[in-house]
Protein backbone atom coordinates (compact mmCIF):
# COMPACT_ATOMS: atom_id res chain seq x y z
CA UNK A 1 0.00 0.00 0.00
CA UNK A 2 1.56 3.45 -1.11
CA UNK A 3 1.89 6.28 1.91
CA UNK A 4 -0.91 8.55 -0.05
CA UNK A 5 -3.19 5.86 0.16
CA UNK A 6 -2.21 5.26 3.76
CA UNK A 7 -2.42 8.73 4.41
CA UNK A 8 -5.69 9.04 2.84
CA UNK A 9 -7.00 6.20 4.84
CA UNK A 10 -5.81 7.68 8.09
CA UNK A 11 -7.28 11.30 7.07
CA UNK A 12 -10.88 9.76 6.54
CA UNK A 13 -10.39 7.74 9.66
CA UNK A 14 -9.70 10.85 11.47
CA UNK A 15 -12.86 12.97 10.32
CA UNK A 16 -15.08 10.25 11.22
CA UNK A 17 -13.44 9.66 14.68
CA UNK A 18 -16.24 11.23 16.76
CA UNK A 19 -13.76 12.92 19.46
CA UNK A 20 -12.39 14.73 16.67
CA UNK A 21 -15.34 16.36 15.17
CA UNK A 22 -16.33 16.90 18.84
CA UNK A 23 -13.40 19.10 19.39
CA UNK A 24 -14.01 21.06 16.00
CA UNK A 25 -17.40 21.98 17.00
CA UNK A 26 -16.12 22.87 20.18
CA UNK A 27 -13.60 25.18 18.78
CA UNK A 28 -16.05 26.54 16.85
CA UNK A 29 -18.27 27.36 19.59
CA UNK A 30 -14.86 29.07 21.16
CA UNK A 31 -14.03 31.07 18.42
CA UNK A 32 -17.53 32.34 18.36
CA UNK A 33 -17.51 33.40 22.04
CA UNK A 34 -13.45 34.77 21.14
CA UNK A 35 -14.98 36.54 17.96
CA UNK A 36 -18.52 37.49 18.71
CA UNK A 37 -19.73 37.06 22.16
CA UNK A 38 -19.67 34.63 24.84
CA UNK A 39 -23.22 35.41 25.87
CA UNK A 40 -24.17 34.47 22.15
CA UNK A 41 -21.79 31.00 22.24
CA UNK A 42 -23.43 30.36 25.41
CA UNK A 43 -26.82 30.87 23.83
CA UNK A 44 -26.17 28.74 20.89
CA UNK A 45 -24.77 26.09 23.15
CA UNK A 46 -28.25 26.38 25.60
CA UNK A 47 -30.40 25.87 22.03
CA UNK A 48 -27.84 23.45 20.34
CA UNK A 49 -28.17 20.83 23.31
CA UNK A 50 -31.95 21.27 22.88
CA UNK A 51 -31.88 20.44 19.04
CA UNK A 52 -29.33 17.44 20.02
CA UNK A 53 -32.29 16.26 22.58
CA UNK A 54 -34.91 16.36 19.73
CA UNK A 55 -32.83 14.84 17.06
CA UNK A 56 -31.51 11.98 19.64
CA UNK A 57 -35.69 11.09 19.68
CA UNK A 58 -36.16 11.54 16.05
CA UNK A 59 -32.84 9.22 15.42
CA UNK A 60 -34.28 6.04 18.09
CA UNK A 61 -37.28 6.28 15.42
CA UNK A 62 -35.56 6.33 12.29
CA UNK A 63 -32.34 5.25 12.97
CA UNK A 64 -33.14 2.24 14.96
CA UNK A 65 -36.61 1.35 13.16
CA UNK A 66 -36.51 3.13 9.82
CA UNK A 67 -40.03 4.97 11.34
CA UNK A 68 -40.24 8.73 9.14
CA UNK A 69 -42.24 10.43 11.34
CA UNK A 70 -42.53 14.12 10.52
CA UNK A 71 -44.89 15.14 13.48
CA UNK A 72 -41.63 16.30 15.54
CA UNK A 73 -43.44 19.55 16.48
CA UNK A 74 -46.34 18.21 17.31
CA UNK A 75 -44.76 16.10 19.81
CA UNK A 76 -42.57 19.26 21.35
CA UNK A 77 -45.59 21.40 21.14
CA UNK A 78 -46.77 18.84 23.64
CA UNK A 79 -44.03 19.07 25.99
CA UNK A 80 -43.93 23.10 25.82
CA UNK A 81 -48.15 22.95 26.69
CA UNK A 82 -46.86 20.68 29.96
CA UNK A 83 -44.50 23.20 31.17
CA UNK A 84 -47.58 25.68 31.39
CA UNK A 85 -49.95 22.86 32.80
CA UNK A 86 -47.08 22.18 35.40
CA UNK A 87 -45.65 25.73 36.55
CA UNK A 88 -47.95 28.51 35.54
CA UNK A 89 -49.71 29.60 38.74
CA UNK A 90 -53.70 28.76 38.32
CA UNK A 91 -56.25 30.96 37.69
CA UNK A 92 -59.19 30.97 40.56
CA UNK A 93 -61.26 32.73 39.15
CA UNK A 94 -61.22 30.60 36.06
CA UNK A 95 -61.59 27.23 37.79
CA UNK A 96 -64.64 28.76 39.79
CA UNK A 97 -66.86 29.52 36.71
CA UNK A 98 -65.72 26.92 34.01
CA UNK A 99 -63.83 24.03 36.22
CA UNK A 100 -66.26 22.08 36.58
CA UNK A 101 -67.50 22.11 33.56
CA UNK A 102 -64.59 20.90 32.00
CA UNK A 103 -64.38 18.26 34.26
CA UNK A 104 -68.17 17.04 33.54
CA UNK A 105 -66.43 17.24 29.97
CA UNK A 106 -64.24 14.79 30.82
CA UNK A 107 -66.31 12.56 32.14
CA UNK A 108 -68.27 12.49 29.33
CA UNK A 109 -65.44 11.40 26.95
CA UNK A 110 -64.59 8.91 29.64
CA UNK A 111 -68.26 7.35 29.84
CA UNK A 112 -68.71 7.47 26.05
CA UNK A 113 -65.39 5.82 24.99
CA UNK A 114 -66.36 2.97 27.93
CA UNK A 115 -69.20 2.32 26.74
CA UNK A 116 -68.78 1.80 23.13
CA UNK A 117 -65.99 -0.51 23.60
CA UNK A 118 -68.42 -2.36 26.34
CA UNK A 119 -70.99 -2.11 23.60
CA UNK A 120 -68.17 -3.94 20.90
CA UNK A 121 -67.61 -6.30 22.91
CA UNK A 122 -70.90 -7.57 23.64
CA UNK A 123 -72.59 -7.34 20.32
CA UNK A 124 -71.67 -7.28 16.67
CA UNK A 125 -72.53 -6.70 13.24
CA UNK A 126 -75.34 -4.74 12.46
CA UNK A 127 -76.08 -4.36 16.28
CA UNK A 128 -73.02 -3.22 17.27
CA UNK A 129 -72.64 -0.81 14.77
CA UNK A 130 -75.94 0.91 15.52
CA UNK A 131 -75.31 0.67 19.31
CA UNK A 132 -71.85 2.59 18.84
CA UNK A 133 -73.34 5.21 16.46
CA UNK A 134 -76.28 6.53 19.10
CA UNK A 135 -73.67 5.98 22.06
CA UNK A 136 -71.19 8.43 20.31
CA UNK A 137 -73.74 10.81 18.59
CA UNK A 138 -75.50 11.12 22.68
CA UNK A 139 -72.03 11.26 24.18
CA UNK A 140 -71.11 14.10 21.25
CA UNK A 141 -74.86 15.93 22.43
CA UNK A 142 -73.55 15.71 25.93
CA UNK A 143 -70.35 16.84 25.35
CA UNK A 144 -71.29 20.13 23.35
CA UNK A 145 -74.08 20.92 25.83
CA UNK A 146 -71.05 20.66 28.96
CA UNK A 147 -67.71 21.94 27.25
CA UNK A 148 -68.87 25.06 25.15
CA UNK A 149 -70.23 27.14 28.38
CA UNK A 150 -67.39 26.29 30.23
CA UNK A 151 -64.71 27.22 27.90
CA UNK A 152 -66.68 30.35 26.82
CA UNK A 153 -67.18 30.78 30.36
CA UNK A 154 -63.08 30.46 31.56
CA UNK A 155 -62.18 32.38 28.48
CA UNK A 156 -63.86 35.44 29.34
CA UNK A 157 -62.43 35.60 32.82
CA UNK A 158 -59.95 38.91 32.13
CA UNK A 159 -59.23 37.65 28.95
CA UNK A 160 -56.65 40.39 28.10
CA UNK A 161 -54.14 38.59 31.05
CA UNK A 162 -55.53 35.27 32.01
CA UNK A 163 -58.30 33.68 29.92
CA UNK A 164 -57.62 30.22 30.77
CA UNK A 165 -57.38 27.97 33.75
CA UNK A 166 -53.52 28.08 34.41
CA UNK A 167 -51.39 25.45 35.94
CA UNK A 168 -50.77 23.85 38.66
CA UNK A 169 -48.16 26.09 40.28
CA UNK A 170 -45.29 23.09 40.55
CA UNK A 171 -41.61 23.66 39.70
CA UNK A 172 -41.06 23.54 35.57
CA UNK A 173 -38.69 20.92 36.66
CA UNK A 174 -41.71 18.67 36.70
CA UNK A 175 -42.65 19.51 33.25
CA UNK A 176 -39.96 18.04 31.56
CA UNK A 177 -40.97 14.50 33.02
CA UNK A 178 -44.73 15.68 32.25
CA UNK A 179 -43.79 16.67 28.85
CA UNK A 180 -42.41 13.33 27.97
CA UNK A 181 -45.05 11.05 29.34
CA UNK A 182 -47.63 13.79 27.60
CA UNK A 183 -45.62 13.00 24.19
CA UNK A 184 -45.66 9.45 24.83
CA UNK A 185 -49.44 9.25 25.20
CA UNK A 186 -50.13 11.05 22.37
CA UNK A 187 -47.78 8.88 20.23
CA UNK A 188 -49.67 6.13 21.59
CA UNK A 189 -53.02 7.13 20.12
CA UNK A 190 -51.29 8.50 17.32
CA UNK A 191 -49.34 5.19 16.73
CA UNK A 192 -52.33 2.82 17.51
CA UNK A 193 -54.02 4.40 13.91
CA UNK A 194 -50.99 5.07 11.97
CA UNK A 195 -48.14 2.40 12.85
CA UNK A 196 -48.16 0.21 9.97
CA UNK A 197 -48.08 2.30 7.33
CA UNK A 198 -45.87 2.46 4.37
CA UNK A 199 -43.14 4.97 5.30
CA UNK A 200 -44.33 7.92 2.90
CA UNK A 201 -48.10 7.34 4.39
CA UNK A 202 -46.65 6.99 8.12
CA UNK A 203 -44.84 10.79 6.81
CA UNK A 204 -48.00 12.32 5.60
CA UNK A 205 -50.08 10.97 8.56
CA UNK A 206 -47.94 12.03 11.64
CA UNK A 207 -47.11 15.83 9.40
CA UNK A 208 -51.19 15.80 9.54
CA UNK A 209 -51.63 14.57 13.13
CA UNK A 210 -48.39 17.06 14.22
CA UNK A 211 -50.97 19.86 12.11
CA UNK A 212 -53.73 19.19 14.28
CA UNK A 213 -52.48 18.65 17.70
CA UNK A 214 -51.22 22.65 17.03
CA UNK A 215 -54.26 23.61 15.52
CA UNK A 216 -55.70 22.94 18.82
CA UNK A 217 -53.47 24.27 21.22
CA UNK A 218 -53.64 27.98 19.03
CA UNK A 219 -57.31 27.52 19.23
CA UNK A 220 -58.24 26.21 22.58
CA UNK A 221 -57.69 29.55 24.56
CA UNK A 222 -58.91 27.85 27.90
CA UNK A 223 -56.04 25.43 28.02
CA UNK A 224 -53.50 27.54 26.99
CA UNK A 225 -54.15 31.00 25.72
CA UNK A 226 -53.95 30.30 22.37
CA UNK A 227 -51.82 32.39 20.13
CA UNK A 228 -52.06 35.16 22.63
CA UNK A 229 -48.84 33.22 24.50
CA UNK A 230 -48.36 32.44 27.77
CA UNK A 231 -45.38 34.69 29.35
CA UNK A 232 -43.53 34.73 33.11
CA UNK A 233 -43.15 30.96 33.21
CA UNK A 234 -40.71 30.38 36.58
CA UNK A 235 -37.37 29.37 35.88
CA UNK A 236 -35.45 26.49 37.35
CA UNK A 237 -32.37 29.22 37.50
CA UNK A 238 -31.96 32.51 39.80
CA UNK A 239 -33.33 35.41 37.40
CA UNK A 240 -30.32 38.31 36.44
CA UNK A 241 -31.92 41.00 38.19
CA UNK A 242 -31.94 38.51 41.40
CA UNK A 243 -28.34 37.98 41.01
CA UNK A 244 -27.14 41.52 40.22
CA UNK A 245 -28.72 43.06 43.01
CA UNK A 246 -27.38 40.29 45.69
CA UNK A 247 -24.45 41.81 47.73
CA UNK A 248 -22.59 38.65 47.49
CA UNK A 249 -22.72 38.45 44.22
CA UNK A 250 -22.29 41.88 43.54
CA UNK A 251 -18.66 41.53 45.85
CA UNK A 252 -17.24 37.86 44.49
CA UNK A 253 -17.94 39.35 40.96
CA UNK A 254 -15.39 42.45 41.88
CA UNK A 255 -12.98 40.39 43.71
CA UNK A 256 -12.77 38.96 40.08
CA UNK A 257 -12.69 42.83 38.75
CA UNK A 258 -15.94 41.44 36.43
CA UNK A 259 -18.80 43.30 35.36
CA UNK A 260 -21.76 42.42 37.84
CA UNK A 261 -24.61 42.13 34.85
CA UNK A 262 -22.31 40.54 32.55
CA UNK A 263 -21.44 37.42 35.11
CA UNK A 264 -25.17 37.28 36.12
CA UNK A 265 -26.36 36.18 32.70
CA UNK A 266 -22.86 34.25 32.01
CA UNK A 267 -24.10 32.13 35.09
CA UNK A 268 -27.56 32.05 34.47
CA UNK A 269 -26.99 30.51 30.91
CA UNK A 270 -24.12 28.34 32.67
CA UNK A 271 -27.27 26.95 35.09
CA UNK A 272 -29.15 26.02 31.80
CA UNK A 273 -26.43 24.27 30.32
CA UNK A 274 -25.90 21.96 33.24
CA UNK A 275 -29.17 21.26 33.60
CA UNK A 276 -29.18 20.49 29.83
CA UNK A 277 -26.02 18.58 29.90
CA UNK A 278 -27.43 16.58 32.91
CA UNK A 279 -30.68 15.63 30.52
CA UNK A 280 -28.50 15.40 27.25
CA UNK A 281 -26.12 12.36 29.28
CA UNK A 282 -28.96 10.68 30.44
CA UNK A 283 -30.83 9.94 27.54
CA UNK A 284 -27.93 8.92 25.49
CA UNK A 285 -26.70 6.67 28.27
CA UNK A 286 -29.62 5.27 28.03
CA UNK A 287 -29.85 5.28 24.19
CA UNK A 288 -26.86 3.42 23.99
CA UNK A 289 -27.94 0.85 26.52
CA UNK A 290 -31.20 0.45 24.20
CA UNK A 291 -29.17 0.15 21.41
CA UNK A 292 -26.67 -1.91 21.50
CA UNK A 293 -29.08 -4.80 23.91
CA UNK A 294 -30.77 -7.51 22.33
CA UNK A 295 -33.84 -5.37 22.54
CA UNK A 296 -31.75 -2.64 20.04
CA UNK A 297 -30.46 -5.69 17.65
CA UNK A 298 -34.08 -6.44 17.48
CA UNK A 299 -35.28 -3.64 15.92
CA UNK A 300 -32.23 -3.31 13.93
CA UNK A 301 -33.32 -6.36 12.25
CA UNK A 302 -36.60 -5.39 12.46
CA UNK A 303 -35.86 -1.95 10.04
CA UNK A 304 -33.55 -4.18 7.82
CA UNK A 305 -35.58 -7.16 6.96
CA UNK A 306 -39.10 -6.76 8.21
CA UNK A 307 -40.47 -9.64 6.83
CA UNK A 308 -38.00 -12.10 7.94
CA UNK A 309 -38.56 -10.76 11.31
CA UNK A 310 -41.88 -11.30 11.08
CA UNK A 311 -41.16 -14.88 9.99
CA UNK A 312 -39.20 -15.52 12.86
CA UNK A 313 -42.17 -14.80 15.52
CA UNK A 314 -41.58 -10.99 16.39
CA UNK A 315 -44.61 -8.58 16.63
CA UNK A 316 -43.30 -5.83 14.13
CA UNK A 317 -46.45 -3.71 14.46
CA UNK A 318 -45.94 -3.84 18.71
CA UNK A 319 -41.96 -2.70 18.40
CA UNK A 320 -42.84 -0.48 15.93
CA UNK A 321 -45.52 1.37 18.48
CA UNK A 322 -42.60 1.24 21.39
CA UNK A 323 -39.95 2.76 19.20
CA UNK A 324 -42.47 5.41 18.44
CA UNK A 325 -43.67 5.84 21.80
CA UNK A 326 -39.89 6.36 23.21
CA UNK A 327 -38.43 8.70 20.20
CA UNK A 328 -41.92 11.08 20.74
CA UNK A 329 -41.51 10.88 24.64
CA UNK A 330 -38.30 12.34 23.95
CA UNK A 331 -38.86 14.95 21.76
CA UNK A 332 -41.93 15.95 24.40
CA UNK A 333 -38.63 16.45 26.85
CA UNK A 334 -36.91 18.88 24.54
CA UNK A 335 -40.05 20.71 23.97
CA UNK A 336 -40.54 21.25 27.90
CA UNK A 337 -36.93 22.78 28.23
CA UNK A 338 -37.01 24.84 25.19
CA UNK A 339 -40.33 26.44 27.17
CA UNK A 340 -38.35 26.39 30.12
CA UNK A 341 -35.53 27.78 28.79
CA UNK A 342 -37.33 30.89 26.94
CA UNK A 343 -40.01 31.37 30.07
CA UNK A 344 -42.77 31.40 27.66
CA UNK A 345 -45.29 29.53 25.35
CA UNK A 346 -45.70 30.44 22.32
CA UNK A 347 -47.84 28.24 20.01
CA UNK A 348 -47.15 30.30 16.78
CA UNK A 349 -43.47 29.62 16.66
CA UNK A 350 -43.95 25.91 16.37
CA UNK A 351 -44.08 25.42 12.27
CA UNK A 352 -43.61 21.98 11.48
CA UNK A 353 -42.42 22.22 8.34
CA UNK A 354 -39.31 24.43 8.93
CA UNK A 355 -38.48 23.18 11.87
CA UNK A 356 -38.98 19.09 11.37
CA UNK A 357 -37.13 19.29 8.10
CA UNK A 358 -34.22 21.42 10.27
CA UNK A 359 -34.62 18.21 13.21
CA UNK A 360 -33.84 15.92 10.49
CA UNK A 361 -30.88 17.55 8.76
CA UNK A 362 -29.38 17.11 12.02
CA UNK A 363 -30.09 13.37 12.10
CA UNK A 364 -29.03 12.46 8.40
CA UNK A 365 -25.95 14.87 8.44
CA UNK A 366 -24.90 13.63 12.15
CA UNK A 367 -25.19 9.85 11.57
CA UNK A 368 -28.55 8.43 11.55
CA UNK A 369 -28.10 5.57 13.87
CA UNK A 370 -25.69 6.56 15.37
CA UNK A 371 -26.85 8.54 18.95
CA UNK A 372 -23.44 10.51 18.88
CA UNK A 373 -24.05 11.51 15.57
CA UNK A 374 -27.52 12.79 15.72
CA UNK A 375 -26.08 14.61 19.18
CA UNK A 376 -23.04 15.86 16.63
CA UNK A 377 -25.48 16.90 13.95
CA UNK A 378 -27.46 19.26 16.61
CA UNK A 379 -25.22 20.73 17.58
CA UNK A 380 -23.36 21.78 13.76
CA UNK A 381 -26.87 22.18 12.21
CA UNK A 382 -27.97 24.76 14.54
CA UNK A 383 -24.80 26.29 14.69
CA UNK A 384 -24.85 27.15 10.78
CA UNK A 385 -28.85 28.12 11.54
CA UNK A 386 -27.83 30.38 13.55
CA UNK A 387 -24.73 31.72 12.09
CA UNK A 388 -26.55 31.73 8.59
CA UNK A 389 -28.44 35.01 9.45
CA UNK A 390 -25.83 37.34 10.07
CA UNK A 391 -23.52 36.05 7.31
CA UNK A 392 -26.17 35.66 4.84
CA UNK A 393 -26.55 39.51 5.29
CA UNK A 394 -22.57 40.26 5.54
CA UNK A 395 -22.45 38.35 1.84
CA UNK A 396 -25.22 40.27 0.52
CA UNK A 397 -23.87 43.39 1.67
CA UNK A 398 -21.26 43.07 0.21
CA UNK A 399 -22.36 41.65 -3.22
CA UNK A 400 -24.08 44.62 -3.05
CA UNK A 401 -21.52 47.18 -2.90
CA UNK A 402 -20.47 46.03 -7.05
CA UNK A 403 -23.46 47.85 -7.69
CA UNK A 404 -24.61 51.65 -7.96
CA UNK A 405 -26.61 52.76 -5.57
CA UNK A 406 -29.85 53.03 -7.39
CA UNK A 407 -29.39 49.30 -9.08
CA UNK A 408 -32.05 47.43 -8.29
CA UNK A 409 -30.01 44.61 -7.83
CA UNK A 410 -28.70 46.28 -4.87
CA UNK A 411 -32.00 46.33 -3.31
CA UNK A 412 -32.79 42.38 -4.42
CA UNK A 413 -29.72 41.24 -3.27
CA UNK A 414 -30.33 42.64 0.35
CA UNK A 415 -34.09 40.83 0.52
CA UNK A 416 -32.53 38.02 -0.65
CA UNK A 417 -30.62 37.68 2.44
CA UNK A 418 -32.60 36.10 4.63
CA UNK A 419 -33.59 33.18 2.60
CA UNK A 420 -29.59 31.74 2.44
CA UNK A 421 -30.88 30.11 5.87
CA UNK A 422 -32.90 27.68 3.93
CA UNK A 423 -30.86 27.66 1.18
CA UNK A 424 -28.03 26.18 2.85
CA UNK A 425 -29.87 23.64 4.92
CA UNK A 426 -31.09 22.14 1.05
CA UNK A 427 -27.51 22.57 0.19
CA UNK A 428 -25.88 20.77 3.07
CA UNK A 429 -28.33 18.13 3.00
CA UNK A 430 -27.44 17.58 -0.41
CA UNK A 431 -23.75 17.58 -0.26
CA UNK A 432 -24.55 15.18 2.98
CA UNK A 433 -26.28 12.68 0.50
CA UNK A 434 -24.25 13.01 -2.35
CA UNK A 435 -21.13 12.93 -0.31
CA UNK A 436 -21.32 11.32 3.14
CA UNK A 437 -24.59 9.49 3.10
CA UNK A 438 -23.95 7.44 6.36
CA UNK A 439 -23.61 10.68 7.93
CA UNK A 440 -20.42 12.46 9.56
CA UNK A 441 -20.40 9.54 12.73
CA UNK A 442 -21.76 6.28 10.64
CA UNK A 443 -23.83 4.06 12.12
CA UNK A 444 -21.48 0.71 13.16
Amino acid sequence: MSSSTRSSQASTTLVHQPWFLFMVMAALLAFTGFAQSWLFALTIVQLCMISSIMALGVNVQWGYAGLFNAGTMGFAALGGLAAVLIAADPVPEAWSVGGAGIGLSALVIGGTIAAVILVRAKLGGLAGFLSTAVILIVGYLLFTAVFGPATSAIESVDASQTGYLGGMGLPILLSWLVGGLLAAGAAWLIGKVAIGLRSDYLAIATLGIAEIILAVIKNEDWLSRGVKNVTSLPRPVPYEIDLQTSPAFVEFAQNWNVDPVALASITVKLAFIALFAVVLIVLVYLSEKALYSPWGRMMRAIRDQPDAASAMGKDVKSRHLQVFILGSAICGIAGAMLVTLDGQFTPGSYLPLRFTFLIWVMVIVGGSGNNMGSVLGGFLIWFVWVQSESAGFALMDALSGLFADDSPMRGRLIEAAPHLRPVLMGLILILALRFAPKGLIPER
